[in-house]
């Protein structure tokens, strides 16, 4: 970049400056100095050192924007300018151009903002990395170094020297200063007289960017003045604050050549409010204030060490290299690490086109398989119907014979008719009421055994239960050794008929006690069988309200799919029907057309009129079962596929299992795991698990 061209005024870009410097919050207070110190060089230069001060810690806070997205970097003090994209390099030769332009070429605002800019790149962690790669830039020390010759030159022109003489020792300054032993960490010393507060001062002098402020207690054999160490950051950015705050005290003519020369009435000045206030005195912590004996000394002998700007650069130099080959290291792993990913993207690339053409042809295999088979279901469909004709037709003539032969039975029969039939009805009625008490007996019991672990203050209730199920089992025993006694006199009775003479009056007599005993063991039976009716009855109702009690509780405990819970029965599965729209309408709203259908065939299984149900016969008994041919079933088979026909033929068979007068859906416990009816025993015992679980969880 030509320097020469960045000297040159251009009117238009000190009028975008100032507006930078305005957004920045630097021009009224700018305004107000320069009309208040106009015409006064060496007020002017103290004002230029306070913009850069400013500008420098407004670059800090991070509320201005240097670096591009892409990696360019721009000036925020030259928003009007074409050229926003400079180098680094580039950047600080403008910024540096600007900043030692004379005051005749350059406004003083202008050139402390870009002084501060130029020492903020160079000081900045930030840019560490990108000023490494650089060669012929400064170094963050020498930047630093460099920036107090300026301020020397800057002063020394503001007090008219022109003979040179103020350059030689801006840059002798400088190099006093690489070979000035400074206390590190870097610390300041702030010193006054008596009646001194370091912790309200604290806030006068947060601008520069400091840690801390320590009060130092000072013996009163070691006089009345009060100290105060003032802590930076480790980094260059604590030495330029460091610098920066003894700038401050050196302008304002506070600064350690002044505490040591100060006389005693040179601590106390006017206040605004016609009081005293205590003049303060503040440098950076160098060698002499290490060595002293006073309290200053002994607190930067504990906490310090003595070190150059050499040592720390060659420090911070040594850290940057070992950085930038642990970065290399990473870059080059990582570059690894793309040229693998890459291999297994073309490899993924290839096996996704070969995937992909497979796809496409079970796709068309299973488009042509899906015609076949619609093909052959309408064929089979027709041929079932012409079937089931011809057997209609076959079982109407098998009826008319059976109703032949069915009157011809009946003639035979009608004597002993009657008898059989009553006969036969008590021992169905006895076997069914003897299975029903069985199962009822068990699951009873089951329920019982549970309830007594998981509630005590219950435990007489279930104690009572208990021994009324044993109750019912021995009535129940006494019954079937009832059944079996008047089986065996209904035998020995026939037997007896059959052996009857009219000279066997023995017989007859055997024959009329053997019948009254039958009688009263019959009479004993049906009392006793409705004994047990009843108390079966009151057992299933208290295992049925058990049970309502134990779904309404459960409802709110399950939230999720568990092994114990709550199921709706004759409610259709959704999943079913979302397969299938995918299917066959795509991925395009899918999900609201199987919704629609769940829920037309959801209200078409609560139509009483809708009765798709057959009776066959399993192991001698009736048993009503979805019929498999119902004409709305059938379509949608055809339709939709075999997947959301069973799933409406589940929901039918629980519909008419649950609920087969109301046909609408009702909550069941549910063993998930075995799919099935859950009994009292596992969802007692999976309640138990959960609170057990739950217990050694709040346990600590």
């Amino acid at each position: 970049m030509d320097l020469d061209m960045d000297d040159y005024i251009d009117p238009y870009e000190e009028a975008e400056a100032e507006a930078a410097a305005d957004a920045a919050g630097l021009t009224s207070a700018a305004a107000a100095e320069d009309s208040s110190d106009e015409g006064d060089s060496e007020d002017d230069s103290e004002a230029e050192s306070d913009y850069e001060e400013r500008s420098y810690g407004l670059l800090r806070s991070g509320n201005h924007r240097v670096r591009n997205p892409d990696g360019t970097f721009r000036c925020p003090f030259c928003p009007g300018k074409k050229k926003q994209d400079y180098k680094l390099k580039d950047l600080l030769q403008h910024a540096d151009g600007i900043g030692a332009s004379s005051k005749r070429r350059r406004h003083g605002r202008e050139r402390a903002f870009h002084r501060a800019f130029a020492r903020f790149v160079r000081t900045d962690p930030s840019f560490a990395q990108d000023l490494a790669a650089i060669n012929g830039i400064a170094t963050t020390a020498d930047a630093i170094s460099n920036s107090s010759a300026v301020g020397a030159k800057e002063k020394a022109d503001a007090n008219g020297d022109t003979d040179g003489s103020a350059s030689v020792a801006a840059a002798a300054a400088g190099n006093r200063r690489e070979e000035e032993r400074f206390a590190w960490p870097w610390s300041g010393v702030l010193a006054a007289g008596a009646g001194f507060n370091a912790e309200d001062f604290a806030d006068r002098v947060a601008m520069f960017g400091l840690d801390d402020v320590v009060p130092l207690v000072v013996d009163d054999a070691e006089g009345a003045d009060s100290f105060a160490i003032v802590r930076f950051a480790n980094g260059w950015g604590g030495f330029g604050d460091a610098l920066t705050l003894e700038n401050h005290f050196n302008k304002n003519k506070l600064g350690k050549n002044e505490w040591d020369a100060r006389g005693s009435a040179g601590d106390a000045v006017k206040g605004e409010d016609g009081g005293t206030d205590v003049k303060v005195y503040g440098w950076v912590a160098r060698e002499g204030d290490y060595n002293t004996g006073n309290v200053v000394g002994r607190y930067l002998r504990k906490h310090t060490n003595l070190t150059t700007i050499d040592e720390v650069s060659k420090s911070e130099s040594e850290k940057s290299g070992k950085m930038v080959a642990i970065l290399a290291t990473q870059i080059e792993a990582k570059n690894r690490f793309l040229q693998d990913l890459e291999t297994k993207k073309n490899a993924t690339e290839l096996s996704i086109a070969r995937l992909e053409e497979d796809n496409r042809k079970l796709h068309d295999a299973y488009n042509e398989e899906m015609r076949n088979l619609h093909r052959r279901a309408r064929d089979y469909a027709l041929r079932v119907f012409q079937d089931n004709e011809n057997l209609k037709l076959e079982l109407d003539s098998r009826r008319r014979e059976l109703n032949s032969r069915a009157k011809q039975l009946e003639k035979i029969t009608a004597e002993n008719a009657s008898d059989r039939k009553k006969l036969d009805d008590q021992k169905q009625k006895a076997k069914d009421d003897n299975s029903e008490l069985e199962l009822a007996s068990i699951e009873q019991q089951r329920a019982d055994e549970d309830v007594m672990k998981l509630v005590e203050d219950q435990k007489r209730e279930k104690e009572d239960v208990l021994a009324r199920m044993l109750q019912l089992e021995k009535e129940l025993h006494e019954k079937q050794q009832l059944e079996l006694e008047v089986t065996r006199l209904n035998g020995t009775l026939q037997v007896m008929k059959h052996l009857e003479g009219d000279d066997d009056g023995d017989i007859h007599d055997k024959m009329e006690k053997l019948s009254e005993r039958l009688e009263h063991e019959k009479k004993r039976l049906e009392e006793l069988s409705g004994e047990l009716v009843k108390k079966e009855r009151e057992s299933n109702d208290e295992l049925q309200e058990a049970r309502k009690e134990l779904i309404m509780g459960l409802e709110d405990m399950l939230t999720g799919r568990t092994a114990i819970g709550i199921k709706r029965m004759g409610e259709l599965d959704e999943k079913p029907f979302q397969n299938a729209c995918k299917r066959k309408y795509g991925n395009d709203d899918y999900e609201t057309k199987a919704a629609e259908l769940v829920s037309s065939w959801q209200e078409e299984i609560k139509k009483p009129s809708w009765h798709p149900y057959k009776i066959i016969t399993v192991d001698g008994e009736d048993k009503e079962v979805v019929d498999d041919d119902d004409t709305k079933l059938r379509h949608l088979w055809i339709e939709y596929g075999d997947d959301v026909c069973n799933a409406v033929k589940t929901a039918l068979s629980e519909v008419n299992e649950y609920n087969a007068s109301g046909r609408y859906v009702v909550p069941e416990l549910w063993n998930f795991r075995k799919g099935r009816k859950a009994t009292m025993k596992e969802v007692l015992k999976y309640i138990f698990g959960q609170i057990e679980t739950t217990s050694k969880r709040r346990r600590p």
